[in-house]
């Protein structure tokens, strides 16, 4: 793996992105949505993850990261593991999806290709270190712009699943460090 995909500096802030296997549309639904927001809370609580930007968009998610001790590398390892994990098991309950069995099906066959019984991320989230105030105001811009170039909102601050609302002045849903 090059130096450029690698938490090098623990101290550094970083832009980060985790995207579902096949570009599956998994967070169409609050519930997923929901299950990810609860493990960052407790990562936030319990891993040291601090957390400066974040946007859901419908198969992948972007953060700007940093950590106030633990190495950042296993705090994503553990929230990527821990939400794949609670993923795969409100996907196999809820009978009620209907894109359930289509979606459980490309997963478990991108698992096999990697030896793994189940995959919901792909394998990198390609860490970027923000090394200088400019770098990390452009990517905090092209984070909260995702919803509005989706064409899911006219405003950034719209968009719920999303901090781009701690950035206007309201309260998002997760404890948000404002850059």
């Amino acid at each position: 793996m090059s130096k450029k995909y690698k938490f090098l500096d623990n101290e550094k802030p970083y832009f980060v992105t985790f995207t579902v296997v096949n570009w599956i549309d998994l967070f169409t639904r609050n519930i997923y949505k929901d299950i990810f927001l609860d493990t960052v809370r407790y990562c936030q609580q319990n891993k040291d993850l601090d957390v400066f930007a974040w946007v859901i968009m419908t198969n992948h998610v972007h953060m700007i990261v940093g950590s106030r001790g633990n190495p950042l590398s296993n705090i994503m390892r553990d929230l990527k593991r821990h939400t794949s994990e609670k993923l795969h098991i409100a996907l196999e309950a809820n009978k009620r999806e209907s894109r359930r069995e289509w979606m459980l099906w490309l997963m478990m066959r991108a698992g096999s290709k990697m030896g793994l019984k189940f995959q919901l991320w792909q394998p990198e989230s390609h860490p970027m270190e923000l090394s200088s105030p400019f770098i990390a105001n452009q990517k905090l811009h092209y984070l909260h712009q995702n919803p509005v170039k989706a064409g899911f909102v006219s405003k950034e601050e719209e968009w719920t699943y999303s901090s781009a609302g701690d950035y206007h002045g309201r309260k998002g849903l997760l404890e948000v460090i404002l850059i």
